[in-house]
């Protein structure tokens, strides 16, 4: 459902009940981690023809079928294959992850997309350069995270789907009830059972490598990944700017680029979009959010300079979407696409998820989908042409100053101080939005009135420019 009450980087005083449940007095934040119904349903046992029967409805209902694993929605010429296996004009892909923001927040200033004004906090001043992707490539205004923050949304990012124990425990640590933040390879019982993406290239014989993404503190957190990580890139760290890690990826892809060993697939990590809310003396949301625009832009512009972009593809996107409102959706969020093969100057209203995403990437690998989920997503072929168009990308130098620090001494300031940021989603999230929106916004302005709205699942012509 639609969040306009969801947290925000600034704010007055909220009351968040995590997990209390629908009350008569309708919540003054909406956090995600409490729009969810539960329901209980008790039903006779099903004798053996019955259960058949409920099988058989429930295979109607779901768009996955045996055969998506094999074969996907698109079209004949395009450079995201139908067929798993079949060949594919682009050899390279980088997937970039950033950290819990909202369409809304960012792009929502876009005349051209799906957009509320009155909930942007980091607008065109302060993401030139994501606005500029989305309008030299593709704008999407229809895409949705998969996972609901940042515990289980690495794992939807990278595997297609969480684990039950990770699914269920969430909430529990998240609530301040026990446990501890298990996902990102930090716990065995935690990980995907088949794994992740990493082992989908293993199997399959394509090249890898991962820039910050399940590799904490200089080293790889799961086996699939020793040796296949950048031994000097700085994961989880706010003290360390995102343009300092594009820097970092920068030295390693020109050596890897000089001997002929650039993998296929590279995952890579930028966070401080993530911001530290208030906190005296760090820098400002608007600092930290301009930090990560310019390596975002920085990367792509270096990568279209490069030998390999006729042949590259660029997928960025948020693990998940807590730290905002959304008109939408709590799920909307921001995702780009960039390289040789991207349309150019395109507005894509198709329906699209982490899991389309991942859909697309596997293809243009020659991989398999690793679950249900990704096997029934629609993968972005839309977003692609199958001519190439190799102008560069020209990044925008920050307009926002990226040293600025806060410096105020007030209530927002104080609530950050007691932040925990030592690891992602360690401060209760919907606190942290409430410090962003009013500490950038001021106390006095209020959220906007809460406002309601459905999937509507919006096709773009092949043929539309527009």
């Amino acid at each position: 459902m639609a969040n306009p009450y969801g947290p925000n980087p600034v704010g007055k005083k909220q009351d968040v009940a995590y997990q209390s449940g629908d009350k008569e007095k309708p919540k003054e934040v909406q956090y995600i981690g409490g729009l969810f119904k539960g329901t209980l349903s008790i039903i006779p046992q099903p004798n053996e023809k019955q259960l058949a029967d409920y099988a058989k409805r429930v295979y109607a209902n779901t768009p996955y079928t045996k055969e998506k694993e094999s074969m996907s929605e698109g079209e004949a010429g395009n450079p995201i294959p139908m067929k798993v296996g079949d060949p594919s004009p682009i050899k390279y892909v980088f997937y970039i992850i950033k950290e819990n923001r909202t369409y809304d927040q960012v792009l929502g200033d876009m005349p051209q997309g799906n957009g509320d004004l009155s909930l942007v906090l980091f607008g065109k001043n302060v993401t030139p350069n994501q606005h500029k992707l989305a309008e030299e490539f593709v704008l999407l205004d229809n895409f949705y995270v998969d996972g609901e923050v940042s515990a289980d949304g690495h794992n939807w990012s990278l595997g297609a789907y969480a684990t039950d124990y990770l699914e269920k425990n969430w909430p529990t640590s998240y609530g301040g009830r026990g446990g501890t933040y298990d996902s990102e390879g930090n716990r065995e019982i935690a990980n995907n059972k088949g794994g992740f993406f990493w082992n989908l290239c293993k199997t399959n014989n394509i090249s890898y490598r991962t820039y910050g993404e399940f590799a904490d503190n200089y080293k790889a957190n799961i086996p699939v990944l020793e040796n296949h990580f950048c031994p000097y890139y700085t994961s989880w760290d706010e003290k360390v700017r995102d343009t300092t890690r594009v820097n970092q990826w920068k030295r390693d892809f020109d050596s890897l680029l000089a001997i002929g060993q650039l993998p296929r697939f590279n995952s890579l990590r930028l966070i401080n979009d993530h911001t530290e809310g208030m906190r005296k003396g760090r820098p400002t949301p608007y600092a930290h959010v301009a930090d990560n625009d310019w390596a975002v832009g920085m990367f792509v512009e270096y990568l279209s300079k490069s030998p390999v972009w006729k042949e590259s593809a660029v997928f960025i996107v948020e693990d998940d979407a807590q730290n905002g409102a959304d008109h939408v959706d709590a799920h909307r969020t921001t995702a780009y696409v960039a390289g040789g093969f991207v349309k150019r100057k395109f507005v894509d209203h198709t329906m699209y998820s982490t899991s389309s995403m991942l859909r697309t990437m596997e293809l243009i690998l020659g991989l398999p989908p690793m679950t249900q989920y990704d096997a029934a997503a629609t993968p972005m072929w839309r977003c692609f042409q199958n001519t190439a168009d190799l102008t560069g990308f020209v990044s925008v130098p920050s307009i926002v100053d990226i040293t600025e620090k806060n410096v105020a001494l007030n209530e927002w300031q104080r609530r950050s101080e007691a932040f925990n940021l030592a690891k992602e989603d360690a401060v209760p999230d919907l606190e942290f939005n409430i410090v962003l929106w009013h500490g950038l916004k001021g106390s006095n302005v209020p959220f906007p009135a809460p406002r309601r709205a459905a999937f509507v699942k919006l096709t773009a012509s092949k043929d539309d420019d527009d």
